[in-house]
């Protein structure tokens, strides 16, 4: 069953509504899903808890695991730390990083200090360094490969990269629209396809799948 980490809502530049994103992703055969809206200092205090308060109702439907996370986009690489503390202090239970992807202008640096702070994964990473790759290896932080157009472009690169550092892959859709989920077997696809073995594919499952573990053990206790 698949698991994606990183997905879009109307509360930030997705069309769905929560709760019908969380539906057609049931359709589709998903295990979990994390909503990961857009943030910066500019919302991340406000958006935070809506999240949280509409996963919460959504996972008591029981149907598919609902994670409440962010992606922290676009902000500059000396701001980074602060917003990524205010999304955990918010109740963010998982935190991406919108990387260097080789398609919009990030500003040079994000990948390397986003991988010094306490985050679960780097999306899209874009021609990230094998230094930056044994850093995310080193600190336990996820890489991504992506299914969304143009930042697929370079799952190859970043795939290499991961098998040359032992760093930790995930793949995700991004998904901003409905046509943007995928079912487990278009999943395995876009691995193959960044060259990835069926072995490979199948540990980045495992990957996904201790990562919501660890998420919903942090959540029971909370």
């Amino acid at each position: 069953m698949m698991i994606d980490l990183h997905t879009h809502t109307f509360l930030s530049d997705g069309v769905l509504i929560p709760s019908e994103l969380v539906r057609r992703a049931q359709v589709k055969g998903y295990r979990a899903i994390a909503i990961t809206d857009h943030v910066d200092a500019s919302n991340v205090e406000i958006l935070v808890p809506q999240l949280v308060h509409v996963c919460q109702r959504l996972n008591d439907q029981g149907k598919v695991m609902v994670v409440p996370g962010v992606e922290v986009t676009h902000v500059p690489p000396k701001d980074l730390a602060a917003v990524v503390a205010s999304a955990r202090a918010a109740g963010a239970q998982l935190v991406v990083v919108h990387g260097e992807t080789t398609v919009e202008p990030v500003a040079p640096g994000t990948n390397h200090q986003a991988l010094k702070l306490e985050i679960d994964i780097l999306a899209h990473p874009g021609l990230i360094t094998r230094e930056e790759a044994a850093l995310a290896a080193k600190r336990g932080i996820a890489l991504e490969l992506s299914a969304r157009r143009g930042h697929s472009l370079s799952n190859g690169h970043v795939a290499r990269m991961a098998q040359e550092t032992g760093a930790t892959l995930v793949l995700n859709t991004d998904a901003h629209e409905p046509e943007d989920l995928l079912t487990m077997a278009e999943a395995r696809r876009v691995a193959l396809g960044a060259g990835l073995s069926a072995r490979e594919v199948e540990r980045i499952y495992a990957n996904a799948k201790r990562l919501v573990e660890r998420v919903s053990g942090v959540r029971k206790k909370s």
